[in-house]
């Protein structure tokens, strides 16, 4: 080819890029949601009580499916134990089924295991007293009563993706229910005091406050059982999640954009930043009870550090009685839950058979990123594949 017939070929291309480009451009401008392929999987709901929901993923019907750039086979072996995948409360549940071809739930369905997926829902207004022991002692066990009825099995495996890990945990040591088999948590911050500045800052109030505890009785049990303050006033509004978590990388954040720009013909590279600008702009509301056990409880108190926890008066949660097959996974660039926050849960259950390995990502690379499926999938299937008989 000439030098001449190679520039025109170069024009013609750089126009029909340009056109793409504008094009594109103005149909994001007018209906955005038509670059968002999140949640295509095809579901059956079992259960639903208003806010919470399960869905049941039906086995896939083709013999092979897209996993990034490459393809992997659809086993047709059906693993007996279901997993059940358990999301965290801001990040919505389409974490789950993020891409067509960046799918968690289609990912696991190729492996060969029933898949079930908890949705907790978009809480509003009055849901605001909803606290952990709402979720990990009634919602919780509420949706694994479903998904036992539904599968006929009671050994299920949990895996949960940071706060979801934490109430994975929170309920196996609550209720010491000798059927859950395995559990797998995804960026689960355990040791609260080891999660880089905001750790500090925790571990900074928790000898003043325990030190008030000690010289004025009113306020001895605050830690444990909460504070004097109406919880609704605690809510935390799903724009803040998603400004805070941004804020963890703004020179990443205006990269994204500025490569978006760049990229702004390619369709394929639209839908995918759209799709997962969606997964962080669309977070949902913390309800303040939530906000009230996480700071107190989790966050100032440390208690799952310790391994036991005070959900009320009533209810304790030991870790340390958690005797389950364990898998923990950290992200080695998470800068969120930290590599020793994640690590510590190792050092509290009681699992003879408990593993811990570092992936590659910050704290949503490691879970949905584009190298999570070769990696932090991969360790998950494969690890609970020789658990789940």
């Amino acid at each position: 080819m000439s030098l001449r017939d190679e520039a025109l070929r170069q024009v013609s291309l750089l126009g029909e890029r340009g056109l793409h480009w504008v094009s594109n451009a103005i149909e994001r401008r007018r209906n955005a949601e038509s670059f968002i392929v999140s949640g295509l999987t095809p579901f059956e709901t079992i259960h639903g009580d208003g806010l919470m929901s399960v869905r049941r993923y039906p086995p896939l019907v083709e013999h092979e499916i897209a996993v990034g750039a490459q393809t992997r086979p659809v086993a047709r072996e059906t693993h007996r134990t279901p997993v059940v995948l358990v999301p965290p409360l801001a990040a919505t549940s389409l974490n789950f089924d993020l891409l067509p071809n960046r799918s968690l739930v289609r990912f696991l369905l190729s492996y060969g295991y029933r898949v079930y997926l908890i949705d907790w829902g978009d809480p509003q207004a009055d849901h605001h007293h909803l606290g952990l022991a709402h979720y990990t002692t009634r919602m919780l066990p509420e949706a694994l009563a479903a998904i036992r009825a539904d599968s006929g099995e009671r050994d299920l495996s949990l895996l949960g993706y940071c706060m979801g890990g934490l109430f994975c945990l929170i309920y196996a040591g609550w209720s010491h229910d000798p059927k859950i088999r395995n559990i797998v948590t995804v960026a689960s911050p355990i040791d609260s005091h080891q999660i880089g500045v905001a750790g500090s800052l925790l571990q900074m109030m928790n000898a003043p406050l325990r030190a008030l505890q000690r010289a004025v009785p009113a306020v001895r049990k605050l830690p444990f059982h909460g504070l004097p303050v109406d919880p609704r006033w605690l809510r935390v509004p799903g724009w803040v999640s998603s400004a805070l978590f941004k804020l963890t990388n703004p020179l990443g954040a205006l990269q994204s954009y500025l490569d978006l720009l760049m990229n702004l013909w390619d369709r394929d590279y639209v839908t995918e930043y759209q799709t997962m600008a969606a997964w962080f702009n669309r977070m949902h509301d913390y309800p303040g009870g939530i906000v009230q056990d996480f700071v107190l409880k989790v966050g100032i108190g440390n208690q799952l550090a310790r391994g036991k926890l005070s959900l009320n008066r009533d209810q304790r949660v030991r870790l340390d009685r958690i005797d389950c097959a364990l898998l923990a996974i950290a992200g080695s660039g998470d800068k969120i839950v930290s590599v020793e926050a994640a690590r510590k849960v190792l050092d509290i259950v009681a699992s003879r058979d408990k593993t811990f390995e570092i992936a590659p990502g910050g704290h949503a690379g490691v879970f949905g990123g584009s190298r999570a499926p070769a990696t932090t999938w991969t360790l998950a299937a494969e690890w609970l594949a020789a658990r789940s008989a």
